[in-house]
């Protein structure tokens, strides 16, 4: 065991210190050793005394080294429990002596074993050994030799030894042993609210301790500890008195140590007090006299009573008695603290000012104390206020700071004593500081702690006051609940009583050192102080304290005051040093003293939102210049340090505080959606309180006040928006108030204010229908019969209407254009955004935009229009079926309106948008019909109507379709149809073609959704009433010039706007109208014609439309017959293909056009040709159409209406196109249409009298032998016998040519004749050649080779007009369409190996008889030849011969080289004809060919080409055939004749001219024939009929070459001759062709040697 060890250890030592001098001891000590061995546990030992005498007689010799050793043994032994109780006496015995001995190190010892006795088991019981102990220590102390160490020491023990002692009776007498005091002052923490919060816990504890210990009631004491302490009490009682202590023997202690003891046991140990009678009594007797007797101050104090460290313990010791016994000490109490509110104001030092102030700040910051004085003392009737006077004099100790000559510097120190303990440090002065200094720092320190008083005073007043709303006293202020009228719970009286009484002064005090205070600290502080105080007061619905503090702080945020403000503050005393104002005309400065005094606000409004009630106004006055400051271009916020009093923050700083403050000021009124509905309604009434304050002064403010009361009223505004957005979910009982107030600005005078309400008023529309209250189509739920779901109806229905009923309101109840402009643009806006969300409203809506339609502004009407389009294009799916018919009524309205002209329009089209949006309830009309033939009407293919028909799908899945039945839908339609039809009666033109338009296009789009009656409806009712009025009016209007409008004047006269001719005058836009009406009913035709024709009276109907077609052609403008004839053509065309149009209804339409051509309309020329050139294109494009339904007798009649253009143009023309080369404009189109009319397979025989008719309009040649050749082949029996020849020749008898029809459809050619020459130049006949013969190609074989000869007949008449007219361009095109008529007919001889078995021969015979006289004719007449000509240019010419070169080569290479089926003499006079050309240069004298022109000797030269080309034969002619030899033949013997001529003919002009040259086309042509004659090879066929002796033919043919020349032996006796000319290049050919002779009759194999 280690005690043992040690005391072991100990004793050894003992021994060994004892050896010499003391063996008595040492001897003793060694027993004790042996004895120890024995012993096993201190309890052992304290039952052997042997170990603790050893100890004892060592103290006894009273050395130093023996004595320390020895009272440290025993000090182990005594906390070792090792001694037995009854040796204490002998025990303190020895420590006396051993307190009288000098040494330090002895007394110290002596002292720790006294304190150790105290702490253990031997603790004294009776009062002797208790005075001994304590005496040894105050002997101590209070002994002149005792050091400095050793005095502490024993004033330390003694001070724990009375501690323990009253331990020992509170133990004893069963008393609570916790603490309740500090034993000296307070402690401080950062914070008064620290403090405060610190004091109440600890109160809090002591009475809960006293209450669970059952303490409450006092009583004896009964235990011997007890009274011991007692006695102990009175003693040190009696020292502090300065008197002496009779049991503990104590003439006189210092007084201030005696009071520190007695302040510790006061504030330690209040439980003995407060129950043990005896000590209470001592308390109220003894000590609280000596108190007072201490605290008196009216004299001078002397000696130790005054000195601070004293005056400090009295103080601290009545401030116990006050804390800690006040209730039951009252009067004590009640006299203790007016002495100390006196002493504040008593001429003493400063530093017991210090002094008293603190025990009062302690006062105030302990929540338990403070209310325990109140209860007692300013709550009891018979008792002083002592705590309104404690507050008071606080106060004025605030308030000196006014009269002090160093304020500034005193507030500076506040200030950083302030700012020191927010820190949490200690405010200390420099070491070296100046008296001057010290003042200034008490003088603050003394401030400081009286203005940490007041805000004790106030954060316990809080604190108190969140108790009581803790136990259920008071309602929280955020409790939803109304307030009860009146406080009755214990704390909530306190609470209501110290604010009542201590408002006033608190408020006086703190808002005066704020307002000189720049610290942040302090101010945080003290702001902090405004918050718990105004808080509570709005917890104790004290409403003047609660108001007053609100306005002080509301001074300390911002302020625009008026100029009565400014003169006040300047007359005020303080007015030097308060707080600047600021100037609304100047930069707003925000000093953080304004920043936190404006976060404080908020804060309050936060807390007390709900309790605020009136008291609103005053924050809201302050938000409002807030506000203004903010949204100020000139606002910044300042930063206050204490070196430099004022600097500018950094511009993110300032960005930052104005940032938080706004955000702030927001969320204040965005947390209303958690206030009491009753606060949010006060919120809303102040709100509305200050806007009417500042509306009645801003009518009589000018200037930057003006603008002021303006920045208070739209912040009021913008709040009240504010809380409307959200509180939407309970908007309904704050919107009367909210948007009377709206409407009311809405109509004041000012112009601001007005646009002002209007915005409001908008904004919060919008807002509130754009909750979720509303949903969209929410009536168009399925709707639930219950009692809940119809309640909830209803009340939507109130809010609805509710929300929409102001626009209204103020659109009827003002006459101020700009406000009804206003209300109509809100409702644009609540359209455009929530228009889907309404239902109950809209018979409102739709009245008021009725109305506006009547209204004679023009922006009224236009805001009312855009109003509707919004409607009619985005919301007729959200308008109820029963609403729909007032809006087509009120569209209406504004299309007829006379105000705006585009508005008319635009109108127009949303009625468009109705039909579309009326026919989604139609379904499609023949389906609907159950009696309508359905197979009558043709199904519309080809994408006739795809989009119809995908219309009617998307329709079909449109889940927006209205739950309108098809009467509603029937109804609806014909409305909207009725109000077009009367708008197309409008005076303005623009208006009524649009309606028109309108009318017709709904109808072409959903026509397909009409049922049978519908149709009929329509087109009785609405259709051909509007066709009837337009044609009336066109033809009734005025014929007057129009003046555009007055656009100004010049030189007196007035300037008009220029108006387009053709629209100057009413009836020209009448016609235009009319136009428009035609282009419906072309539409409406056009799709649904099928349909329609199977109505009742349809054929009725269709003849008054021809009818109408007629008149408009003949007596209507130029554009109105185009549109008639337009809207015809469009029926005819789209039906006729698909086999949709019955004949009657084509035949009409033949008969229309051929009774207006036969008649002249009523206007000019040139616009009667426009029509009939209209007409003609018609009958072309009607025919390519309809081609399969035209029989005989149409297209008879068809050809016989262009014959009529045809003669009426020619004879009508009136030459002017004419001179300059120009077709007629209807002849053009006769042309341009002619190509389309080919007859069809099944009228075949038409293609006679087409192509009989084109022929009559060519010329006429009037030269006798064409007369004569004329009557030979044109008899009256010559077509009758072809035809029946032809007829005979077809064994089938398909072509049957009925001879009446011909005859009786040809026209006479003596009146053609007469007509045609009514156009000079055959300019029609030029353009009619092409035509024809692209038309005679494409016609049958039979019928080709009918007219084929005609043809031919009627092309060689137009080709022989060259001689006439060389520079026309009709032979031209004739001889093209010649050779194109030939090489086709060859092409197809060749290809098919001769001509067709149905064609007779005698038909062929003719057609090539007539192409022999053509070619005869043409070639020998026209062709090179030198025809007068004085306007071909060269380039002409060329092309003239080249076209000659043309018609040569086909003749000689592409007829006479084909196996053509012409007859022999054909041939012949084809080859003749060739053969006369040729002659021509040979046969001239030789003067003339000198003067012929080069083109005709080539011409000449080119013929004789021909002939030897036809006479030639090679090996590789393929194509060797009968005709070819036949052809061969003729040439060779016209070609040898030809050769001899012109050999002949050389030498007798070279003989002739002797020694002069031959010209060059003859001596050309001389070489080119002997040439020629030399490179001609003839097949042998073409040989044998060579005019040859027979034995020549003979040898020639047993010959096997097939080069032979047996020609040039015809030719050799001429060639004999040539072999005298001049010219040597002829005697050198002549020489070849000789040895060809030779060689041709083998002359060159004999020689004479044979």
């Amino acid at each position: 065991m280690a005690f043992m060890a040690v005391l072991e250890s100990d004793l050894r030592a003992l021994s060994a210190e004892a050896r010499r001098r003391y063996p008595a001891v040492k001897d003793g000590a060694e027993h004790a050793i042996l004895k120890l061995r024995l012993l096993s546990s201190p309890s052992e030992i304290a039952h052997n005394d042997d170990i603790l005498r050893i100890f004892l007689m060592a103290c006894e010799v009273r050395t130093v080294k023996l004595s320390v050793i020895s009272l440290s043994c025993l000090q182990k032994l005594i906390s070792h429990d090792a001694v037995a109780p009854s040796a204490l006496k002998e025990i303190l015995a020895t420590l006396k002596n051993h307190a009288e001995m000098s040494d330090e190190s002895v007394q110290l010892k002596t002292l720790q074993t006294i304190l150790i006795i105290f702490q253990s088991r031997l603790h004294p019981e009776n009062e002797e050994n208790t005075a001994q102990a304590l005496g040894i220590c105050l002997r101590l102390l209070e002994s002149n030799r005792s050091s400095d160490s050793v005095r502490n020491t024993a004033a330390a023990t003694f001070r724990q030894a009375v501690a323990l002692i009253f331990d020992h009776v509170v133990c004893a007498e069963s008393l609570p042993t916790s603490k309740f005091g500090s034993g000296g002052q307070t402690s401080r923490t950062g914070t008064v609210t620290g403090d405060v919060s610190r004091g109440i816990n600890r109160s809090e504890s002591l009475e809960n301790e006293f209450v669970s210990r059952g303490l409450s009631l006092m009583r004896e004491t009964t235990s011997k500890a007890g009274k011991l302490g007692l006695r102990l009490l009175e003693d040190l009682t009696a020292l502090a008195a300065g008197g002496s202590a009779i049991w503990l023997r104590v003439n006189s202690l210092q007084r201030t140590f005696v009071l520190d003891i007695l302040e510790f046991i006061l504030s330690n140990y209040v439980a003995v007090f407060r129950t043990l009678i005896p000590y209470e009594q001592v308390l109220q007797h003894q000590i609280c006299s000596l108190l007072m007797t201490s605290i008196r101050t009216n004299s001078e104090l002397e000696g130790e009573a005054g000195e601070p460290y004293f005056r400090r313990l009295v103080l601290r010791s009545v401030a116990h008695i006050i804390r800690l016994y006040s209730s039951s000490l009252i009067t004590e109490c009640e006299v203790f603290l007016s002495m100390l509110v006196k002493v504040i104001f008593l001429d003493l030092p400063l530093w017991h000012r210090i002094l008293v102030l603190e025990i009062l700040r302690g006062f105030c910051v302990e929540a338990r104390t403070l209310r325990v004085l109140f209860q007692n003392f300013d709550m009891h009737p018979n008792n002083t206020n002592v705590v309104e006077g404690m507050i008071k004099a606080l106060a004025r100790v605030v308030s000196s700071v006014q009269v002090l000559e160093t304020s500034e510097e005193s507030l500076a120190a506040v200030a950083g004593m302030f700012s020191s303990k927010a820190k949490g440090i200690e405010w200390s002065l420099d070491n070296d500081a100046s008296n001057a200094a010290v003042l200034v720092a008490s003088e603050a320190h003394s401030i400081t702690l009286a203005v940490e008083g007041l805000l004790g005073v106030v954060f316990t007043v809080a604190t108190l006051t969140d108790e009581a709303v803790e136990v259920g006293e008071l309602e929280s202020p955020r409790c939803d609940n109304d307030p009860p009228a009146k406080c009755t719970g214990k704390t909530a009286a306190l609470c209501v009583s110290m604010v009542d009484s201590l408002w006033l002064t608190i408020l006086d005090a703190l808002s005066l050192i704020l307002s000189r205070s720049q610290g942040e600290a302090i101010v945080l502080e003290i702001l902090k102080g405004y918050q718990a105080f105004t808080q509570a007061c709005g917890v104790l619905r004290a409403v003047e304290p609660l108001n007053s503090f609100l306005a002080s702080l509301c001074k300390f945020t911002i302020n625009f005051p008026n100029e009565a403000e400014k003169r006040s503050a300047l007359q005020s005393p303080g007015s030097k040093r308060s707080e600047p104002l600021v100037d609304q005309r100047d930069s707003v400065i925000l000093t953080p003293k304004n920043v936190q005094a404006l976060r404080t606000l908020f804060n309050i409004a936060h807390r007390l939102h709900n309790v605020l009630g009136p008291s609103w106004v005053l924050v809201l006055e302050t938000l409002a210049a807030l506000d203004r400051a903010i949204h100020s271009p000139h606002a910044t916020t300042q930063e206050v340090s204490s070196a430099v009093p004022k600097l500018m923050r950094e511009s993110s700083g300032q960005y930052s505080d104005f940032n938080i403050l706004s955000s702030l000021n927001s969320q204040l009124f965005e947390s209303s959606a958690l206030m009491h509905l009753s606060a949010v309604k006060s919120l809303i009434s102040a709100l509305r309180q200050l806007s009417h304050q500042c509306v009645a002064a801003t009518a009589t403010a000018f200037g930057p006040s003006s603008s002021q009361k303006l920045g208070s009223i739209s912040f009021s505004v913008e709040r009240m928006i504010s809380i409307l957005v959200n509180n939407l979910h309970r908007v309904e009982p704050l919107w009367d108030e909210v948007v009377g107030h709206f409407l009311e600005l809405a109509e004041n005078s000012n112009q601001n204010l007005r646009n002002m309400g209007l915005d409001a008023l908008d904004q919060s529309i919008c807002a509130v229908l754009g909750s979720d209250q509303f949903q969209e189509n929410t009536p168009s739920r399925p709707y639930d019969k219950s009692q809940e779901m119809e309640t909830w109806l209803a009340e939507l229905r109130s809010l609805e209407c509710s929300v929409i009923s102001p626009l209204r309101v103020l659109y009827f109840s003002t006459q101020n254009i700009d406000v009804r402009a206003g209300s109509l643009k809100i409702l644009l806006h609540v359209l455009e955004r929530h228009g889907e969300k309404l239902h109950y409203s809209w018979p409102d809506i739709l009245e008021m935009l009725r109305s506006v339609a009547d209204v004679s502004e023009k922006d009224l009407v236009t805001l009312g229009f855009q109003n509707l389009r919004v409607i009619m294009n985005d919301g007729l799916a959200s308008i109820p079926a029963d609403c729909l018919h007032v809006c087509v009524d009120v569209t209406g309205a504004y299309s007829a309106q006379k105000t705006e002209l585009n508005i008319s329009l635009t109108a127009i089209g949303l009625l468009w948008t109705a039909t579309d949006f009326i026919a989604k309830g139609l379904v499609h009309g023949p389906v609907e019909e159950k009696e309508t033939d359905v197979h009558s009407i043709p199904n519309q293919t080809d994408g006739e109507n795809e989009e119809e028909q995908a219309l009617v799908i998307s329709d079909n899945v449109n889940d927006q379709t209205p739950l309108i039945n098809m009467v509603d839908s029937d109804i609806l339609l014909f409305s909207v149809f009725s109000l077009l039809q009367k708008l197309g009666a409008d005076e303005r033109p623009e208006v009524r073609n649009s309606a028109v338009r309108t009318l017709f296009q709904t109808l072409g789009s959903h026509g397909q959704k009409l049922s049978k009656s519908m149709w009929e409806d329509c087109l009785w009712n609405y259709v051909f009433p509007t066709l009837d009025r337009a044609s009336h009016m066109a033809a009734t209007s005025s014929k007057d010039e129009w003046h555009g409008k007055e656009l100004g004047t010049r030189g007196g006269k007035a300037v008009h706007m220029l108006i387009h001719h053709s629209r100057n005058t009413a009836q020209k836009q009448w016609d235009e109208t009319l136009v428009l009406v035609l282009g419906g009913v072309a539409r409406i035709l056009r799709s649904f014609f099928p349909f329609l024709r199977i109505l009742n009276n349809f054929w009725s109907g269709w003849e008054t439309l021809l009818l109408f077609v007629k008149n408009s052609i003949l007596n209507g403008s130029k554009e109105v017959a185009l549109a008639a004839i337009n809207c015809l053509q469009t029926t005819v065309l789209s039906h006729s293909l698909k086999g949709n149009l019955p004949k009657p209804y084509l035949n009409s339409v033949l008969d229309a056009y051929e009774f207006v051509l036969q008649r002249s309309p009523n206007y000019s020329e040139n616009a009667a040709s426009k029509v009939k050139q209209e007409i003609l294109h018609g009958l072309g494009e009607l025919y390519v159409q309809a081609q399969r339904m035209f029989d005989d007798s149409m297209y008879t009649q068809l050809l016989a209406i262009i014959d009529l253009v045809v003669k009426q143009a020619i004879i009508t023309t009136d030459h002017f196109e004419s001179e300059f080369g120009n077709v007629p404009p209807v002849l053009r189109t006769v042309l341009e249409i002619l190509p389309l009319l080919c007859p069809t397979e099944d009228i075949s025989s038409m293609w006679l009298i087409l192509l009989r008719e084109l022929l009559l309009y060519l010329p006429r040649s009037e030269s006798p032998l064409e007369n004569e050749e004329d009557e030979s082949e044109h008899s009256s029996d010559h077509i009758p016998d072809a035809h029946v020849k032809i007829k005979d020749d077809i064994p089938n008898g398909t072509m049957s040519i009925s001879l009446s029809k011909v005859e009786a459809t040809s026209l006479s050619s003596g009146s053609t004749t007469a007509l045609t020459e009514g156009i000079p130049s055959y300019l029609f006949a030029e353009k009619l050649v092409p035509v024809m013969v692209d038309l005679f190609l494409q016609a049958p074989e039979i019928e080709k080779h009918i007219i084929f000869p005609e043809l031919i007949q009627s092309l060689g008449r137009c080709m022989m007009t060259r001689r006439d007219n060389p520079d026309s361009a009709l032979w031209r095109l004739a001889v093209a369409g010649f050779n194109r008529i030939l090489v086709d007919d060859v092409s197809r001889l060749t290809l098919n190996g001769g001509p067709s078995s149905s064609i007779s021969k005698p038909a062929r015979t003719r057609i090539w008889k007539e192409v022999a006289d053509v070619y005869e004719i043409f070639f020998v007449g026209y062709c090179g030849r030198a025809l007068p000509s004085n306007s071909l240019s060269l380039v002409a010419q060329k092309d003239d011969e080249l076209l000659e070169m043309t018609i040569l080569n086909i003749l000689g290479d592409n007829i006479l080289k084909s196996p053509i089926d012409a007859p022999l003499d054909i041939l012949q006079r084809l080859v003749s004809t060739l053969d006369r050309c040729a002659s021509r240069t040979c046969s001239l004298p030789v003067e003339t060919v000198e003067l012929m022109p080069s083109h005709c000797s080539r011409f000449s030269l080119t013929c004789l080409q021909k002939l030897f080309t036809l006479s030639s034969y090679s090996k590789e002619t393929n194509h060797w055939n009968l005709t070819r030899s036949e052809v061969s033949k003729i040439s060779i013997m016209m070609l040898v004749t030809r050769c001899e001529y012109i050999l002949n003919r050389f030498l007798t002009d070279e003989n002739d001219l002797g020694e002069r040259p031959l010209p060059a086309a003859r001596l050309e042509e001389i070489i080119f024939v002997l040439q020629e004659l030399a490179r001609l090879i003839i097949h042998s066929d073409t040989a044998s009929i060579l005019p040859l002796h027979p034995h020549l033919k003979s040898g020639l043919a047993e010959e096997e070459s097939q080069d032979k020349h047996p020609h040039l032996l015809v030719l050799f006796p001429s060639f004999c001759e040539l072999v005298v000319s001049r010219e040597a290049r002829v005697r050198e050919l002549v020489q070849v062709l000789l040895r060809l002779i030779t060689r041709e009759l083998a002359l060159e194999k004999v020689s004479l040697a044979s």
